[in-house]
């Protein structure tokens, strides 16, 4: 999400500035699991998630969409899980 400017110059001794608008694209949310096995190499699950600020579009990760996360992970990885959580309220909600 950074602007599309590679390179830049100005006159010695003058700090370069590169002017970009600030809207950007929208917000970028990110789930993710390291799975560890004994014995096997981790592997990292992500699932992203991009919000541009649309009438009615959702912004972050919903119960479902954690849910459907957790469960797609668990048929892959064909074993027990172990969460770590922090206090997010859809981390800690009763259908979690």
């Amino acid at each position: 999400m950074r602007p599309p400017v590679a390179k830049t110059w100005a006159r010695r001794g003058h700090t370069p500035v590169v002017e970009v608008s600030g809207k950007g694209s929208g917000r970028v949310s990110i789930a993710g699991l390291v799975c560890l096995k004994p014995g096997q190499r981790g592997r990292l699950m992500w699932r992203t998630r991009l919000h541009r600020g649309r009438t009615g579009e959702r912004g972050s990760f919903s119960e479902d969409d954690y849910i459907a996360f957790l469960d797609q992970t668990h048929q892959r990885l064909q074993a027990p899980m172990v969460l770590i959580w922090d206090n997010l309220n859809t981390h800690v909600s009763r259908r979690m």
